[in-house]
């Protein structure tokens, strides 16, 4: 099993910014927060709660998405 690369304690621009092909995950789960003043200090399990998306969710979406690509 892969290692999970994003948790929901990372920051959310910190996820952003070293995996930059998390922003369509984000988005699709309904996060388009990156020019929100919260990112800036939220993690993925604050901005989550905020906007009632379930964080493990959007982390292991976001690593499947990851390791899916890393496989092709």
């Amino acid at each position: 099993m892969a290692e999970n690369k994003v948790t929901k304690d990372m920051g959310i621009l910190d996820a952003v910014q070293q995996y930059p092909e998390s922003v369509d995950i984000f988005q699709q789960f309904g996060m388009h927060c990156f020019g929100c003043m919260a990112a800036h200090f939220e993690n993925i399990e604050q901005g989550c709660l905020a906007h009632g998306i379930d964080p493990d969710a959007l982390c292991q979406a976001i690593n499947d998405s990851m390791a899916a690509d890393a496989a092709k």
